[in-house]
Parts: structure tokens; C-alpha cells; sequence
């Protein structure tokens, strides 16, 4: 079970890591934010980024096997860059519709996912 709460909260916490990081390219196309200096923008992804720490931290905590959970520190962070690189995937294709999905893309991912197996392997 801790594997998957560890696994929901890295979910949680990539979604806001990447409105963080990338929802403010789209900001400038909502009313309030057209005039919104760098400065407010730093801002708002900081409290953004609270909320991915709020759910980072617990799920490290929650899954690390020195703590009671399933998985090493290799395996958490290996978990979390899938995580983050799906989310980002989803993300882009939701709100930056010009940007396309390539071979080359989709090469690099099945990568990834390579390392998943690799890093699990025993």
C-alpha cells in the first residue's frame, strides 16, 4: 500500500512542480496576469511550489525503505522522473498545442522507462 500512496503523492506533486515551472508561459494569456512582472511570476510558481513540496516530502518519506516503505532512493527517483517526464508529456500536449510529439521523443521516453526496468532489476 505504501507504494502506491508513495506513488499518488509523486503524481500530486508533479502536476504542481510543473504548472510551477511551466504553467507561467501560458500566463500572460489570462487577463490578470498580462501585465504581471517577472517578479509576480517568481512569486506565484514559488507558492505553486510549496504545494509540490507539500506532497514531494511525504512521499519520499512515506516510500523510502529506510523509513518502513518499498523502495530505495535510486528506485524513488527514478519513479519521479517517469512521473515528471508522463505529466509533462500530458501537459504540453493540454496547453501548448503547437508543440508536437516526435520519434525522437517518443525514442527518448521508451528510454526511460528502460531505466525504470533496469533500476528495479535485481
Amino acid at each position: 500500500m505504501k507504494g502506491y500512496i508513495t506513488v499518488g503523492l509523486l503524481i500530486l506533486s508533479n502536476i504542481f512542480m510543473t504548472l510551477a515551472w511551466y504553467g507561467h508561459l501560458k500566463f500572460k494569456e489570462l487577463k490578470w496576469f498580462e501585465n504581471a512582472g517577472l517578479i509576480t511570476i517568481v512569486l506565484i510558481s514559488w507558492g505553486l511550489a510549496l504545494f509540490e513540496y507539500c506532497f514531494q516530502v511525504p512521499a519520499n518519506k512515506i516510500g523510502f525503505q529506510g523509513n518502513g516503505g518499498p523502495f530505495s532512493v535510486l528506485q524513488l527517483k527514478v519513479i519521479q522522473e517517469v512521473i515528471t517526464l508522463i505529466i509533462f508529456v500530458i501537459f504540453s500536449m493540454i496547453f501548448f498545442k503547437n508543440e508536437s510529439l516526435r520519434w525522437n521523443h517518443a525514442v527518448g521516453m521508451c528510454f526511460l522507462v528502460l531505466a525504470v526496468y533496469f533500476i528495479f532489476k535485481k
